[in-house]
């Protein structure tokens, strides 16, 4: 019997995915299909989700692997890479750090950066990067997609996308941006571009590429772009 519950229970919690909706169209009867999304499909569009408790980074630079570099990779596979040459008993207890995410950025000929830059010029970061939170007492690597003025919005591999105020935004984050840097870099990535919260009342502001010479700032170099 609890078998039998436990069954119908995974059943109902089943992912729900998108789908075509007909609706009424001219009058005589005829029907319009639409493509719909779910909420969740919406919110974990572009991001790839974390599967277990200590994968947040791993998560977290696929999905920057996959939507701005275009590369075929998921998170098991970023996954058992870092753990060729990363402490495995440390990760099980703390995650994926940073120099993990470096050693296996570099694995695959591409190269990583830390910054340290004031909350003030969150603004001029002009490509997606990795930061670390600390939401509640715990650490969590996430997308940082782009910043405005007054909001700074975050690709989650748990909660999907996110949108926090500056102020909270700041308060949360340990002051680096974690930049992977490569050949092969697809600057109207979808990151950057990232879908309006849903209560939202206008879209927003038209995100327009960055130059060559923006992303060097960051340690591209001109052969990154041939």
């Amino acid at each position: 019997m609890r078998t039998a519950i436990i069954i119908l229970l995974l059943s109902l919690c089943g992912p729900v995915y998108s789908a075509q909706m007909a609706v009424a169209g001219l009058a005589g009867g005829g029907l319009i299909f639409k493509q719909v999304q779910s909420v969740r499909e919406r919110k974990f569009s572009d991001i790839v989700e974390q599967k277990t408790d200590f994968s947040c980074g791993a998560a977290a630079l696929a999905t920057i692997l996959r939507q701005a570099y275009w590369l075929d990779v998921n998170e098991e596979q970023v996954i058992k890479g870092m753990l060729m040459n990363s402490d495995q008993k440390l990760v099980q207890t703390q995650g994926f750090s940073m120099l993990d995410m470096k050693r296996y950025a570099e694995s695959i000929g591409m190269r990583a950066r830390g910054y340290r830059i004031p909350p003030e010029k969150l603004e001029a970061v002009t490509i997606p990067v990795i930061v670390l939170m600390e939401i509640r007492g715990y650490k969590h690597f996430v997308v940082m997609q782009r910043a405005q003025k007054d909001w700074v919005y975050i690709g989650d591999p748990v909660l999907g996308h996110k949108r926090y105020t500056h102020e909270d935004f700041v308060k949360g984050w340990n002051g680096i941006v974690f930049a992977i840097i490569g050949p092969g870099y697809d600057k109207t990535n979808a990151l950057l571009d990232p879908p309006a919260p849903l209560t939202a009342k206008n879209k927003l502001d038209t995100f327009y590429p960055v130059k060559d010479a923006e992303l060097m700032d960051f340690g591209f170099i001109q052969s990154d772009f041939f």
